[in-house]
């Protein structure tokens, strides 16, 4: 059954907004002020609290902040008598769902509180395809994807070091999901987005007049993110001037706030990615070491999509059933909404393994979401490259002639690399080296060449 707790010092409006949930057949729990609701609250019980802002002790932004650190998935509404303007873009930066003014009809309520339920539920159905699109079945990826678990199981920080658009916050989720911390929120910052001078703040949170515009305190992402988890995204971005504070948050768990010397002390794991070699930049002064041993406590490589090369056919179907699906169910292509379901051909499927995908899966996920929108529905073809900029196919590499190389080595580097462009394919290889399918094979034999279950996919069209 829903079950929501209301906390407001009014003894009438406490008394109809109980009465009026439990007729529409919600369990209802109230406090008369900000700490009694902090004492009822349950995480993972409580779908939903209302609460009014000024109330003594325990402010409706206080308990808000708190619900939203122990229990991520459960709603806020916050209501006040007083409509201001910062106020309100206060609650909705730190987590309200929404922020009403007093006097507030029933009907508003109720229709504000069915929409801020519908949002979390469509939020959670998002973070399961996240979870879902952690798919493919090569070695490479199960075996990063094994140490996550790994990860999960302890409490310690983790580095993702990778390409851009290979997964890493997916990754991050994952880990966060599968934790103990799952309860808690799970808090994402960008080192990449912000200047020096508002970074520190984001992370930090600072005091009323800390800097010109600050008329207020405000928490920093490490803060929200205590109980949970908190992932530094680029953290090799950060510059340097910061990293010795960053350093004192991951050994002691705590730091002031800008333009603050109370100290804050928070529990949480952090999980940080990064697309730069983090121990290059180390070597070439850019990134504190002794940050760097701190962060890569428990490290994880993600691979690019060019190493994974047998997982692009199962991620572009399931990319395919992902963008053809409306949110109601019903299947989608361009605008219209029509019964057919759109599906990949196989010549497509075959030409997208040809393709190097520098921008890794978040590439193809592109392409593939493209395709099924500009589709007429049914089966997509090769046509589907004529909706945009596609890199060409992998073209075989060239030989690496050298001086003093013998002919026999030239000859097994040719035949090794026709091979290597054909996915294997002997006959394909004799017909471009113009050799019979007998001479492949017995040059396979002689140079000790592999089976072609050991090659990726053809190149060559």
């Amino acid at each position: 059954m829903k079950r929501l707790l209301i906390a407001d010092d009014d003894a009438g409006m406490r008394a109809a907004l109980e009465a009026r949930f439990v007729r529409r057949g919600w369990l209802v729990d109230v406090a008369v002020n900000g700490s009694e609701a902090r004492a009822k609250f349950r995480p993972g019980l409580h779908r939903l609290v209302i609460s009014d802002v000024r109330m003594p002790g325990c402010d409706g932004f206080e308990l808000m902040r708190e619900v939203q650190t122990t229990s991520a998935g459960t709603a806020v509404i916050l209501l006040t008598a007083y409509a201001c303007v910062p106020d309100a873009v206060e609650a909705m930066r730190h987590g309200a769902c929404d922020y009403l003014v007093k006097p507030v009809s029933f009907e508003q309520l109720e229709l504000t509180v069915e929409q801020v339920l519908r949002r979390a539920e469509l939020q959670a159905k998002e973070e399961n395809k996240d979870t879902e699109s952690l798919v493919g079945q090569s070695a490479v990826w199960q075996q990063a994807l094994g140490r996550a678990r790994q990860a999960a199981a302890s409490d310690a920080d983790v580095l993702i070091e990778a390409e851009s658009g290979t997964g890493k916050e997916l990754v991050a989720r994952l880990i966060h999901r599968l934790s103990a911390r799952k309860a808690g929120p799970f808090v994402a910052v960008n080192c990449a987005a912000f200047p020096e001078t508002l970074l520190e703040s984001e992370l930090f949170g600072h005091a009323r007049g800390a800097f010109t515009g600050a008329v207020g305190a405000r928490p920093g992402k490490f803060e929200t993110a205590s109980g949970g988890t908190l992932l530094l995204d680029e953290v090799g971005e950060m510059p340097l001037a910061l990293q010795p504070k960053l350093l004192r948050v991951l050994q002691e768990r705590e730091f002031d706030r800008l333009g603050s010397n109370q100290t804050v002390r928070v529990d949480l794991r952090v999980v940080s990615t990064t697309n730069r070699p983090l121990e290059k930049e180390v070597a070439e002064g850019r990134f504190r070491a002794d940050l760097y041993y701190r962060l890569n406590v428990i490290p994880i490589a993600l691979p690019p999509l060019r190493e994974r090369a047998g997982d692009i056919r199962e991620l572009a179907c399931h990319f395919t059933q992902l963008y053809g699906a409306s949110p109601s169910g019903a299947m989608v292509t361009g605008a219209m909404v029509t019964g057919a379901v759109a599906t990949l051909s196989n010549d497509l499927l075959a030409r997208l393994e040809q393709q190097p995908w520098p921008g890794n899966v978040r590439e193809l996920a592109n392409f593939v979401r493209r395709a099924v929108a500009l589709s007429a529905g049914g089966e997509i073809g090769l046509e589907a490259f004529d909706h945009g900029k596609i890199f060409p196919p992998r073209a075989p590499r060239a030989p690496e002639w050298k001086p003093g190389l013998s002919l026999g080595e030239m000859e097994r580097q040719l035949f090794a690399m026709t091979l290597d462009a054909t996915g294997g394919n002997r006959a394909r290889a004799a017909e471009l080296l113009g050799v019979s399918l007998r001479t492949v094979r017995n040059k396979v034999r002689e140079f000790g060449l592999p089976p072609r279950a050991n090659y990726r996919s053809s190149s060559v069209p």
